[in-house]
């Protein structure tokens, strides 16, 4: 009988292990659908690497933070280089995804430019946990790692290096110094803003940022204006 309540006992320690969230607080339903928790488990690592970085971050760490036991988080994530690679992509995509829909919402060529530099600002500005892994990461060491990074910014200069290709005469060599240069300028303002403390509004910068790119592409001869 006393074994019986002995596993009633661990079984009810783990459910209420694993009905917590994130942040620490007790969630109702003992399981969540895989996605969902794959979501959550991000998450908490994402918070716990940029706290702590990559070397001092924990897999018993984020487990916590995540509110699950450290099995549960194997179940999803067999390292914590793949857990890595996962969080990082997860803002690799959502800087990504940004400027691209960003360069599609006009067809005229400085709106788009200030969406497309816009795009960065923002997610500097609301992805702060992406930004220091992306553009402060302590482990590009790591060549999956360091790829990843370079991901970031070379799928930024793909997209704008198509729209400039499409709508100038220039060869893909100059299209493509020149949407390295676009994306640089853009990424490098918005950190000094951010860094910086905001010391103007977000779309002063932004304009600033704007009004210099455009003085060097507004000499490129493209096909509409």
């Amino acid at each position: 009988m006393s074994e019986l309540a002995d596993t009633a006992e661990r079984k009810s320690a783990r459910t209420a292990s694993g009905d917590r969230t994130a942040a620490g607080a007790p969630r109702r339903g003992s399981r969540l659908p895989r996605d969902e928790r794959r979501g959550q488990l991000l998450i908490a690592a994402s918070e716990v690497f940029v706290d702590r970085g990559y070397h001092a971050a924990g897999m018993d760490e984020i487990a916590d933070r995540a509110g699950v036991s450290k099995p549960v988080l194997y179940q999803h994530f067999s390292s914590k280089l793949e857990l890595y690679l996962a969080v990082l992509n997860r803002h690799v995509e959502n800087l990504v995804s940004g400027v691209r829909q960003a360069l599609r919402t006009t067809t005229d060529n400085r709106q788009r430019l200030r969406a497309a530099v816009q795009a960065f600002f923002d997610f500097i500005e609301h992805d702060g946990q992406g930004y220091r892994l992306i553009f402060e990461n302590d482990y590009v060491t790591e060549p999956q790692v360091a790829s990843q990074v370079k991901v970031a910014t070379e799928s930024c200069t793909d997209a704008v290096f198509d729209l400039i290709s499409r709508d100038s005469g220039l060869d893909p060599h100059r299209a493509r110094m020149i949407a390295v240069g676009l994306v640089a300028i853009s990424v490098d303002c918005a950190r000094y803003w951010l860094d910086a403390d905001r010391p103007v509004s977000k779309e002063t910068a932004v304009d600033g940022t704007v009004q210099f790119a455009w003085g060097g592409l507004s000499h490129v001869p493209l096909t509409r204006s």
